[in-house]
C-alpha cells in the first residue's frame, strides 16, 4: 500500500525496463519551484484509450510508451499531471515523440521528426511553473515568454486546488474554501520571474518510475496529504476580528429601545455585508468583537445572515469590559481557538482608534482601521493608535485582508 506522504514504489519487470530506457529528460528553468516526483508508464502495442488522460493512443511504429508525469504543484493550482509519448520501432529506435501542451497532445519535432535525444531518451523543455512541454527552450522564451512570466507572477495561484480532472470528478479527493485559500496563498508566495535558463532537469529530482495503476492509486492520497498539510506549511491568518458599529453598521441610523442601549434596527454600511460574506466564503475564521449589549448585535446581524457566519461572538456586555481592555481580546482569542502564539496571525478590523486599534496593537494583533465614518477622530493620539493598515470603503476589505495575509512572515519557509 502507498501513502500520500511517501512516494510510490518503483515498478520492475520488462515493461518497466523499457520505460526506463526511454525515460524523458525534462529540462527545468533555473528558478522553477516545482519538480516532477513520479512518472507513471503504460506501454501500448496497439491503439487504445489512455487510462491517464483523454486521448486515444496509437503507436506510430511497434509501440508507444506513455509517461504520466506528476508534479505536486503547477504555479496556478495544486495538482499537475503532464504527459509524454515516446514511439519506438521494432529495432528500438525512437521514431516520434509527442507531449502535453495546455490540454493538447502535440508533436515534439526537431530533427527527423524527433526532439534532441540523450542516448535513447528524448529531451523536452518544461514551461516554468506550468510544465507544458516544448521542444526548444529558446523558442519557448521567444514565443511565449511574456505570457509564461505573467502566469508565474500576477496570475500565480489562480485556480487553487485543481478540480478539472477525473480524480476530483469521481470524488476521490476534495477541497474546502480554507484549503483553496491556503493553496492560492502558497502559490502567490512561490511566484517568480522565469529566467528561461534550463540548466536543471528531472534527473536532478530522482523521479520515481512506476506503472500507471500504482500512480493512479497514489494521486488522491497525495492530494489529500498536501491539502491536510497546508495549515502547517502555509502561514495564514488564524482569525479576523470584526467590530460592528461604524465598521459594518452605520451608527447614525440606529434605532434603540427607549431608555436602553439596545439597538433594534440600523442601516448597513455600503458593501459591508457583501465583504463579510466574501471573507467567510474564502474560509476566513470570523469573530465578532464588539462593545454593547448582545441583543444589539443579534438584532442587527442575525436578520442579515451575518451572525451565523461568525464562529464566535465576544461582546462587552458579556465580558463586562470595553475595548481596549485586554480581557476582550483574550476572550476573543480563546473563543476562536487560538493561543498567545497566534496573536500576530489575527487582524482586528474596527473604526475606533482608541478602542479597536489601540486594543489590538497593545495585545499584539494586527490592526485595520475602517475610516468610512467621520463620527470619530481619524487622528491617532499616539503611536499605540496607529493602525497597521487602513481602508475607507468596505468593498476594499477583502483585498486588504488578503494583502495582510500574504505579507505574513513566512519564516524563510518554502514548499
Amino acid at each position: 500500500m502507498t501513502f500520500g506522504n511517501t512516494l510510490p514504489a518503483p515498478t520492475t519487470g520488462p515493461d518497466a525496463d523499457l520505460a526506463r530506457r526511454y525515460l524523458p529528460v525534462i529540462r527545468l528553468d533555473a528558478d522553477e519551484p516545482y519538480v516532477p516526483l513520479v512518472m507513471g508508464f503504460t506501454v501500448f502495442r496497439s491503439a487504445a484509450q489512455s487510462a491517464s488522460c483523454k486521448f486515444e493512443i496509437a503507436p506510430k511504429a511497434d509501440a508507444v510508451i506513455e509517461y504520466a508525469i506528476w508534479y505536486d504543484w503547477d504555479i496556478q493550482h495544486l495538482y499537475d499531471l503532464e504527459h509524454v509519448w515516446v514511439h519506438i520501432d521494432a529495432a528500438g529506435a525512437v521514431v516520434a515523440v509527442e507531449a502535453s501542451f495546455h490540454g493538447l497532445k502535440v508533436p515534439m519535432d526537431l530533427v527527423g521528426g524527433v526532439p534532441k535525444l540523450e542516448g535513447d531518451r528524448p529531451v523536452l523543455y518544461a514551461e516554468p511553473g506550468k510544465h507544458a512541454h516544448w521542444v526548444d527552450g529558446h523558442a519557448m522564451a521567444l514565443h511565449a515568454g511574456d505570457k509564461i512570466t505573467q502566469m508565474c507572477g500576477a496570475e500565480a495561484g489562480k485556480e487553487a486546488v485543481h478540480r478539472g480532472n477525473p480524480f476530483f470528478a469521481d470524488g476521490r479527493y476534495g477541497t474546502t474554501p480554507f484549503a483553496d485559500r491556503l493553496a492560492r496563498l502558497k502559490m502567490k508566495r512561490d511566484a517568480f520571474v522565469p529566467r528561461f535558463a534550463f540548466d536543471r532537469s528531472s534527473d536532478d529530482a530522482d523521479v520515481v518510475l512506476t506503472d500507471w495503476p500504482t500512480l493512479a492509486a497514489w494521486i488522491p492520497q497525495r492530494v489529500d496529504h498536501l491539502v491536510a498539510h497546508l495549515p502547517v506549511q502555509v502561514p495564514h491568518l488564524g482569525a479576523v476580528f470584526l467590530d460592528c458599529g461604524d465598521t459594518l453598521i452605520d451608527e447614525s441610523t440606529e434605532q434603540k429601545i427607549k431608555g436602553t442601549e439596545i439597538v433594534t434596527a440600523a442601516d448597513e454600511i455600503p458593501h459591508a455585508m457583501e465583504a463579510v460574506r466574501a471573507l467567510a466564503a474564502k474560509g476566513y475564521a470570523l469573530t465578532l468583537v464588539a462593545d454593547g449589549p448582545r441583543a444589539t448585535f443579534e438584532n442587527l446581524l442575525k436578520p442579515r445572515g451575518i451572525w451565523d457566519l461568525m464562529q464566535a461572538h465576544v461582546i462587552s456586555g458579556d465580558i463586562g469590559e470595553l475595548k481596549p481592555s485586554p480581557k476582550m481580546f483574550a476572550a476573543a482569542m480563546k473563543a476562536s481557538g487560538l493561543s498567545d502564539a497566534d496573536r500576530g496571525r489575527v487582524v482586528m478590523v474596527g473604526n475606533n482608534l482608541s478602542r479597536d486599534i489601540k486594543g489590538a496593537n497593545d495585545f499584539g494583533l494586527q490592526s485595520l482601521f475602517v475610516g468610512w465614518s467621520k463620527r470619530r477622530t481619524h487622528a491617532a493620539a499616539d503611536l499605540s493608535e496607529v493602525p497597521d493598515a487602513r481602508i475607507d470603503r468596505l468593498d476594499h476589505l477583502v483585498s486588504m485582508i488578503e494583502a495582510m495575509e500574504l505579507a505574513l512572515d513566512t519564516g524563510g519557509g518554502g514548499q
